[in-house]
């Protein structure tokens, strides 16, 4: 009964001789008893970081008068967890700042002080807040406050706030608080879901949404540092002298052991919708008057996000690390079929519409299995210094402002200033400057071309932020206006890419270059065009060397596979191949393109990063068309110039259109429509061989415009023909299987999870025509390569 009143006497008696260590804290809350609750307390977080904070707050305060009582809560039974729960706490360390001898007797009576409580039905917190009560009342203590840590999964959040509201809730005068982890929400309707169903329970300042990233020394300071070195920031802190922020967070582990929780959030909602975000807006948002105004804060991030320009899936390049699918089939319990297409890392470009930052990138990166362990914002200055002769100088080195938050080659975490730009100022004794350094380098620069600050103390980022919660400062915490604000921002890009197939990279140093992303405008993509993929038979290699092209064979041909993005980029890269070949030996190429929606893809990719194509020496020619006007949406014609002929410099009597529209009626056959194409190949196309012939294949076996007992033989030698499609409309002009067969490379485009089926009947049927016109598809002489993606290959 007395154990809390005479663990305080007993500490009380040593503060004469201890005075200093702990720290006034102005606002702090009226002295007296404070009852912790850890929600999950012998969970992986409780055990790494949470106890150890609240063994720090302990340490710092219960000298200033305070009593504490600590409570681990749990769904197991008493006896079983408490062995558990005192495990972690016999492992946390004291503070530096602690002599031996107090260090000791701080640490033993923490230990009493805690105890383990089932919290899982509303009877266990009915019971906890009668006992909280009677624990006043019988050793005669004022109330300062309840302090609820939630280290539980979100979906419980809702219940246990109830349960709390109805039987935890402190006396008359103390307060409550309620500690919440991420994740809040999966999407912006989650997470107004989740806030509304919590305002049922708590009011908002009761509620501490952590980011344990606010309480990392360096980001607390972005605030103070620009302030402190305003004088030589305002006036370069905008587009025309910044070149680009980077926001980095590398990590060299897996997902293993968390895989239920992350294969349904990924890396863009595990880190950056929240860690980087934030750091992005401390970075970017005005100063405000008075750093410790809370709502002046949360006003100005508020700006930010208002002003975010609109993500698609353009401003994405996302991964996944090789045995990723490894690890869900087996942590999932899901079958070899089962492929994941969660992303393990994304690189993602970001603009702010106002006219400071106007067109300068932002760029956010996140994965796991990288080459090392490292976080860090940079702020990359342009250099206005040209520099002929002396290019070692400090002056011709890039200019950077560097927030560095630990480990990497630094080790430690510190705010790094290029001397090529300017001194920084110290404006209080929590920060001091490093002249002594190892030599290391820094972002490609020597740790000796920067002026180096870091903290004088380092802390942990949960036992800052714990001792925030405990002085009731809500400064470095979420609120529900940002939190709603950032999901809005991020959902419409985390639907946009929810079916988009990550690229594969093995891991580690054997990435090599595979995840470097270049930005083109507003778009990003992977520098690395070649298609470097993982094929089937080594999906439980690891290294460099179980990753390779998936080539193969396929109905007796070339096969080439890879997930969506890959292939097409790979398809993209052996036409332009293709056309430089023809155009260098005889100085025209000649492509025929079919209709569909798989090309789409393609044509974009050709448009948008093919600038070195020879278009002014390439012919356009049409596999098939339609019978509707060329105007029409469903002409393929349309399409074709919709998405990539409007889009590049190409001369108009190089685009030859099917001429399935003549005196003003379609596909007559009397107009000899098929003819008149057929002439134009005769005189234009040596031998009438295109060079390339881009093909599809329906869910049917069509392939063209030529369908299932459609008699092919009776085209005879025609190179073009009027037929008939089962669907509307259902005139058609195609080209004939001997003027695709005449091709020097035909090219047959599958994607997608819905043509596996078809994909896996076509690899045991035998050659028949009539029955599967792509099967009538053997070039004379020249090659056939059948581009699969994944999807349609695997499943």
């Amino acid at each position: 009964m007395w154990k809390v009143v005479w663990a305080t006497l007993l500490l009380l008696a040593t503060v004469c001789a201890q005075r200093g260590y702990a720290k006034e804290t102005k606002g702090a809350p009226k002295v007296g008893h404070v009852s912790v609750v850890i929600v999950g307390g012998t969970g992986d977080l409780a055990k790494k970081y949470l106890w150890q904070g609240f063994f720090h707050l302990y340490a710092s305060q219960v000298s200033s008068g305070y009593s504490f009582s600590f409570y681990g809560g749990g769904l197991l039974p008493k006896d079983k967890a408490t062995p558990f729960l005192f495990e972690a706490l016999k492992a946390v360390v004291c503070p530096r700042e602690l002599s031996v001898e107090r260090c000791a007797l701080v640490k033993e009576q923490f230990l009493k002080l805690a105890e383990y409580r089932q919290l899982k039905t509303s009877e266990d917190y009915q019971a906890l807040g009668k006992h909280l009560t009677e624990q006043l009342r019988q050793e005669g203590i004022v109330e300062a406050g309840r302090l609820f840590y939630l280290s539980v999964p979100a979906f419980a959040y809702a219940d246990i706030a109830e349960r709390i509201n109805n039987s935890c809730r402190p006396t008359d005068g103390a307060w409550l608080r309620v500690v919440l982890e991420k994740p809040f929400g999966h999407d912006f309707s989650s997470a107004q879901l989740l806030s509304t169903q919590l305002g049922t329970s708590l009011k908002d300042e009761e509620m501490y949404r952590i980011d344990h990233y606010l309480g990392k020394q360096v980001v607390s300071k972005i605030l103070p540092f620009r302030r402190e070195n305003s004088k030589h920031l305002d006036p370069i802190w905008n587009k025309h002298h910044i070149e680009r922020v980077e926001i980095v967070l590398k990590e060299t582990l897996d997902a293993r052991g968390r895989i239920p929780f992350y294969d349904q959030y990924g890396v863009i909602r595990d880190v950056i919708q929240n860690h980087l975000t934030e750091v992005m807006t401390l970075l970017t948002m005005g100063l405000p008057a008075n750093l410790s105004d809370v709502k002046e804060v949360l006003r100005n991030k508020l700006k930010i996000f208002s002003a975010l320009q609109h993500l698609d899936r353009n401003c994405a390049t996302i991964g996944q690390y090789q045995n990723y699918n490894l690890e869900v089939q087996e942590e999932l319990n899901k079958t070899k079929e089962y492929y994941s297409l969660t992303p393990t890392f994304a690189g993602i470009m970001v603009h702010i519409d106002i006219a400071q930052y106007e067109k300068m990138p932002i760029i956010l990166t996140s994965g796991k299995m990288l080459d090392e362990r490292l976080g860090y914002a940079r702020i990359l200055f342009k250099n206005d210094i040209f520099c002929v002769q002396s290019h070692k100088s400090v002056h011709c080195k890039p200019k950077q402002i560097v927030f560095y938050f630990g480990h990497g080659t630094l080790q430690y975490p510190a705010i790094l200033v290029s001397k090529n730009l300017f001194k920084p100022d110290l404006m209080d004794t929590e920060w001091k400057e490093v002249t002594e350094h190892k030599d290391v380098s820094v972002l490609g620069m020597p740790i000796s071309d920067y002026y180096v600050l870091t903290p004088t103390v380092q802390r942990e980022a949960y036992a800052e932020l714990i001792l925030h919660i405990f002085q009731g400062r809500k400064d470095s915490f979420i609120s529900t206006e940002n939190l709603l604000a950032s999901w809005g921002f991020w959902t419409p890009l985390l639907h946009g890419l929810a079916k988009t197939s990550p690229r594969l990279y093995p891991g580690g140093a054997d990435n090599g270059n595979m995840l470097d992303f270049k930005l083109l405008g507003r778009e990003v993509t992977f520098a690395n065009e070649a298609v470097v993929m993982i094929t089937q038979d080594h999906m439980g290699g690891s290294g460099a060397e179980s990753f390779q092209v998936m080539q193969g064979k396929y109905r007796s041909a070339e096969m080439v596979s890879a997930w969506p993005e890959e292939l097409i980029v790979r398809l993209a890269t052996d036409l332009q191949a293709a056309a430089e070949k023809a155009v260098r030996e005889g100085g025209r190429f000649h492509l025929a393109l079919s209709g569909g929606s798989s090309p789409l893809a393609l044509f974009q990719r050709l448009a948008r990063h093919h600038y070195s194509f020879p278009w002014r020496d390439t012919h356009v020619w049409m596999v098939d068309e339609r019978c509707v006007p060329l105007t029409e949406l469903d002409s393929n014609f349309r399409t074709l110039h919709d998405h990539l002929l409007q889009h590049v410099k190409m001369p108009y009597f190089n685009i030859h259109p099917m001429p399935v529209q003549m005196n003003q009626r379609l596909c007559v056959e009397e107009d000899s429509g098929a003819l008149l194409y057929e002439r134009d190949i005769n005189q234009l196309v040596n031998a009438s061989s295109f060079h390339f012939v881009l093909l599809g294949v329906g869910y049917d076996g069509h392939t063209a415009s030529l369908f299932p007992g459609s008699k092919l033989d009776a085209h005879g030698d025609s190179l073009v023909a009027l037929t008939e499609s089962p669907a509307k409309p259902h005139q058609r002009m195609s080209l004939t299987v001997r003027a695709i067969n005449q091709a020097q490379k035909v090219g047959v485009l599958v994607m997608g999870k819905s043509k596996h089926e078809l994909v896996t009947q076509l690899s045991r049927v035998k050659d028949n025509p009539n029955k599967w016109p792509i099967t009538g598809i053997r070039p004379t002489s020249g090659r056939l390569v059948w581009y699969i993606d994944y999807d349609a290959l695997l499943g």
